[in-house]
């Protein structure tokens, strides 16, 4: 069983630290964080070994009665690799000490693609991770538009993308983030960078993306129009996506008709923490006209990333050399249809 080390306990880190827990190939050697708050209580009262990041303020962990297991660099010099899921401004810090330690590191879309120079999705380029040393999981909008549009490319081939990316303004803990009330072109400048993020795993995708931040803290949204290179019936792509795995295709007609009844649905699955890992398509926006293919989906900005973490790690610890089989095996363990 290989041993992973969770460097930061945040919004993405305390997510993957229980998707790595739920395997039966991989286990949690210890979680980190920088200050004694509730989510490093949390931690240590789920079992999780706890590390502090800032060596200076053990004291405020003991005032606080958190009980702590070391430091960081404790933590990953006893693992075979590390998730990292601490800000962006670390990664490079980070970055450094990994390889003085000797030890494989998986970052986030937060980090920019040349930190690594190899990014990773499951249904894109897994055997590219496969023995790797340090690979970045591309952002939660790049993991939604590779879920959909990989198997489309797959099915028929794919001459052009474009797509409007309706993106939440902030998750729903940060409370002093905006826009209240405004959308906001982010950036009011064309393409933004959604597009060459695909073009890391998707490679030679031809794509253009534009961003807008609107007032809602629950999901993205994204409205795609994608030139086919051949012609194929809907009900093929219809049935295409239906059999592709983190992928939902969801009716407006039974009252799924915003992201806000989407999450509302993963309520009602029973989801730890309410989290939505499969990027759901409204069943009624896919519509072929002249070649084109045009559908909506949404994405769990908190959630989607984290089962490609795990399929990341059995990637370039050479658990497992076929994708499928991770994800089936990730999938199952997680209860993601």
């Amino acid at each position: 069983m290989k041993s992973v080390a969770i460097n930061g306990y945040g919004t993405i880190g305390k997510r993957v630290a229980d998707a790595v827990s739920a395997q039966d190939d991989m286990k949690v050697v210890g979680v980190s964080k920088t200050k004694p708050d509730y989510e490093a209580r949390m931690a240590v009262e789920k079992g999780y070994d706890l590390y502090i990041a800032i060596p200076e303020r053990e004291k405020l962990f003991n005032q606080a009665g958190i009980e702590i297991a070391g430091t960081v660099d404790e933590m990953i010099s006893n693992t075979d690799i590390v998730v990292d899921c601490t800000p962006g401004n670390i990664g490079p810090e980070n970055l450094e000490k990994y390889k003085k330690i000797g030890v494989k590191a998986i970052y986030q879309g937060g980090e920019k693609h040349d930190l690594t120079g190899l990014s990773f999705n499951s249904f894109a380029n897994y055997d590219d991770s496969y023995g790797k040393d340090y690979a970045r999981v591309v952002s939660c909008n790049t993991t939604g538009l590779t879920r959909s549009l990989k198997p489309i490319d797959d099915l028929c081939g794919i001459k052009k993308i474009r797509a409007v990316m309706v993106r939440r303004g902030g998750d729903p803990y940060q409370v002093n983030k905006g826009p209240i009330n405004a959308v906001v072109p982010n950036p009011p400048t064309v393409p933004s960078h959604h597009g060459p993020d695909l073009q890391t795993v998707m490679y030679g995708a031809d794509i253009t993306t534009v961003a807008l931040l609107v007032p809602t803290t629950l999901m993205h949204q994204h409205n795609l129009m994608v030139e086919l290179e051949n012609d194929v019936p809907l009900d093929d792509v219809i049935e295409t996506l239906e059999k592709r795995s983190r992928v939902l295709l969801l009716s407006a007609e039974e009252g799924l008709g915003s992201t806000a009844e989407f999450m509302e649905y993963a309520k009602e699955l029973g989801r730890s923490r309410n989290d939505l890992f499969e990027i759901p398509i409204w069943r009624e926006s896919l519509n072929i006209v002249d070649g084109e293919l045009f559908y909506m989906q949404a994405v769990h900005q908190e959630s989607d990333v984290v089962p490609e973490n795990v399929d990341a790690i059995r990637s370039m610890l050479e658990i497992e050399e076929n994708n499928e089989k991770s994800i089936a095996k990730t999938n199952k363990a997680m209860g993601i249809f």
